[in-house]
Formats: C-alpha cells, structure tokens, sequence
C-alpha cells in the first residue's frame, strides 16, 4: 500500500475516534442510516458538489462506515487531493458527512501528436467525463486513465487505430512538468515549419536549425522545443520580451478517420509584439555582492534594447559571482515589470544568499593510485577554505578537454568523469566527488 494512502487511512481513523456523535459510537459497524448532506471544506479548485460527486454516494442511500470510508478512499484514487479526511454526525435518523481537503497541485495537459484534433476539441472530449477539467491534472491518479480513456473514445470514433500513452515530462514551453498524451502507431513526419514572421523563413541560421526536426517523427514537443530553444532566442535578443510563438498548428485538408498523409506540415503564428528597452533593476537580501557590482554583471544601461539573452546571461553570471564566494545556494527570484505606455521593463529581483560553503574534502574514484596524486596535486583548494566553484568547474573542464593540463604524460584512458558537489548544511562543508569511467 502507498505510504500517502497509509497515511491518509490513519488520517480517517483519528477521524473516526472523535466526535460524540459518530455513527460508530452509536451503532454496530454494519448499521446503516440515510445519507442525508454531503460537505466539503478546504477546496480551492473543485466545488462542493464535484467532491460529493467524486465519493460516489448519492443523497438519500443508506450508508455505513464502510460506504463513509470508501468515498474516502475513492476522493484519495483519483490523485486530485493531497490529504483527505472526514468526519459525520447523525441527525435524526439520517446522516451528513463532511470532507476535509487538501488538493493535489496540477499541471497542464499536453497534447504531443494527435493531429486530427485540436487542444480545444481534445479537452471537450475529457470533460463529458470529468466535467471539472480546466486544462490541468495531477501528476498520478484515477483521472489520469479517465481522460486518457476519453482521448482514446474519441479517436476510435474516428476509426482512428492508435495507443494512447501518456506521462509526466519537462514543460517545454515554460516551467515545471506537464502531463504528456501521446500516441504510438501513426508514422507521421513532420514536412515543413513554417511562420507567420516572413523575416524568420528569410533567416540562414533558422533556416540552418529547421534542418534539424524536418523528417523527423511528428511531434509538438519537438517543436515546441525548437521554438524555445532556437526562435525564441531570437525575439529576446531583439528586445521582443513578449513574443508569443504559437501554438503550432496542423492544417490538413483531410478528415479525422481518413488517412493522413506521411508528411504533416505545420505553421507557427508568431506575435512579435513591442520591443521593449532597460529602465532600471531593483535588488533586495544581498549583502555579498553589492547592488551597484550586480548592476555591472548586468551590462544594460537605461534606454538599451531590452535584450532578453543579455538579461538570463546576466543572471547566470551573478550565480556565478557567489559560486566563487562558496555561495552554492543562491537563489534569484525574478519579476519583471513592463511599462506598457512607454515600452519599458524594470526588474525586481530578491537574492537568497544561503550560506557560504567550505572546501571539506575530494572523493575519486575509477582513477589509478598515480592518477589521483596528479589531481590533488593541480588542486589549489584545502580543507577549510572558502569554496570557489570557479575552480572546481576549471578543474572539470581540464579533465574533460584537456587532460595533459592535469595528468602530464601520465597514460589514463577513461571516457568520461561523473562530477558531485556533495554539501552538507551543518556544519557548512562540501565534498567534490570525482568518477573515472
């Protein structure tokens, strides 16, 4: 049994143990009375009719303890909520339930290849089963299968002869995860990419990048990919911070349960919108690091284009700054601010330094007895020293390209080295771990 249900059927039973009015209190465990209210409280997405629907219990059946708990436990299957518990009072001769909620966090769903339907009818689909899908589910749960099933219904209402699979992967539009449906048994290429910006089809490096997933299987994750990795750069460093790229679409000519052609084209509508230009940057909870040195690491002054690519660069360059002080845990929380009248965009940015780490100790393995002794030789850091992560990773870059800056001519054949920064909070210390393979 899953420890989340073990600990949600503890949760029922504490439950179960108070209250002076408890059914079990008052009868045998096989007594049964009139279900008479269904509650819920805790809710945030679902209301309190989709919960009482969820449990299964209709108003007015005779219910028991068991029928109590199994609309419990079918609340904690369908991976909605996180924590479940209830408690019940009888009332006459009749009984009212309340559950007490806590929802699971969602992520989106993600249509990968089913080119015959659009995300709109898709979601129709799911929703004549599970009327409350706005877009979202959790990672693991009942529903899960339930919407895959009506994906699945409304393809082979089409004839359409496919496997429904799906799971959870990297969003490749954003942050987080997204819950992936994806078909196998349709051999479909992707022919062409093409954009709503001409400038874009003009362009040789994009042109150069599209050789890349043309002919390869059809799939919005791939491209969804490609428009985050290669296109959109392109609209940041051009100071377009709100380009909106997509989402890409199949225009076929064919009906669903008709044969699809091998080659799917695709078109991208892109909204370039406004350029916007550097106004200022607000720092808070650095004490490091000065605010006018991080200004500097930005390298944007007031009136620039408001180059997207120089901003994340910027970013990683103040991680950077505190690695070299042995801040391994800095954290940058973001938030920028745009100026819709005069096309500006400022940014807000709160620094959570951590605590500053040292050097403890290095752990190799894989490596000949020679071979560990030219290491801790070219390693200019001891036991108890502020950490420099810039060394660490000019040690790494060493072994992976250049070897003889390390070794000499000491003859060492591996492949490639494993690399872990192995911290410990108390008392402030971490470790580098080295594996030769």
């Amino acid at each position: 049994m899953p420890r989340v249900l073990r600990l949600c059927l503890l949760a029922f039973s504490i439950l179960f143990s108070i209250g002076a009015l408890s059914l079990a209190a008052q009868a045998p465990d096989n007594s049964t009375a009139a279900l008479r209210e269904i509650h819920a409280d805790g809710e945030k997405i679902l209301t309190e009719a989709q919960i009482a629907t969820l449990t299964g219990m209709q108003i007015g059946s005779q219910v028991g303890r068991n029928d109590l708990q199994s609309g419990a436990d079918k609340l904690v299957a369908s991976g909605l909520f996180a924590k479940v518990g209830y408690n019940f009072q009888t009332k006459g001769e009749g009984v009212n339930v309340t559950f007490h909620v806590e929802e699971s966090p969602r992520i989106p769903a993600y249509f990968d290849n089913i080119p015959w339907f659009g995300d709109s009818e898709l979601a129709d689909a799911i929703r004549k089963k599970l009327p409350f899908f706005d877009g979202t589910l959790p990672e693991g749960g009942a529903v899960i299968d339930q919407a895959a099933d009506a994906v699945n219904e409304l393809l082979a209402s089409h004839g359409l002869k496919v496997s429904l699979e799906h799971q959870i992967l990297a969003n490749p539009i954003g942050e987080g995860n997204v819950q992936s449906f994806h078909i196998e048994g349709a051999a479909l290429k992707i022919a062409k990419l093409e954009f709503s910006d001409p400038s874009l089809m003009g362009s040789k490096a994009v042109q150069q990048h599209l050789a890349e997933i043309l002919g390869k299987p059809y799939s919005r994750m791939t491209i969804d990919l490609f428009l985050t990795e290669q296109i959109r750069p392109i609209y940041q460093q051009l100071g377009f911070l709100r380009a909106k790229l997509g989402p890409p679409e199949v225009r076929l000519t064919s009906n669903p349960g008709e044969k699809l052609p091998d080659q799917i084209p695709v078109f991208v509508p892109i909204t370039p919108g406004a350029i916007y230009r550097w106004k200022s940057s607000q720092w808070s909870g650095n004490t490091v690091v000065s605010s006018i040195t991080l200004d500097n690491f930005i390298g944007l002054k007031p009136g620039d284009v408001g180059n997207g690519m120089q901003l994340e660069a910027g970013w990683d360059r103040i991680r950077e700054e505190y690695g070299h002080h042995g801040y391994l845990d800095v954290r940058l929380e973001t938030e920028a601010q745009f100026d819709e009248q005069a096309h500006t965009v400022s940014y807000r940015v709160n620094i959570q330094e951590g605590v500053p780490y040292k050097f403890g100790k290095m752990v190799i393995t894989g490596l000949s007895p020679a071979g560990e002794r030219r290491i801790l030789q070219v390693w200019t850091m001891t036991a108890g020293e502020i950490f420099d992560k810039a060394k660490y990773e000019e040690l790494l870059t060493n072994l992976e390209t250049h070897p003889a800056k390390v070794f000499g001519e000491l003859p060492l054949h591996y492949e490639n080295v494993g690399h872990w920064l192995q911290t410990e909070a108390t008392p402030g210390t971490v470790d580098v771990l080295l594996d030769f393979k």
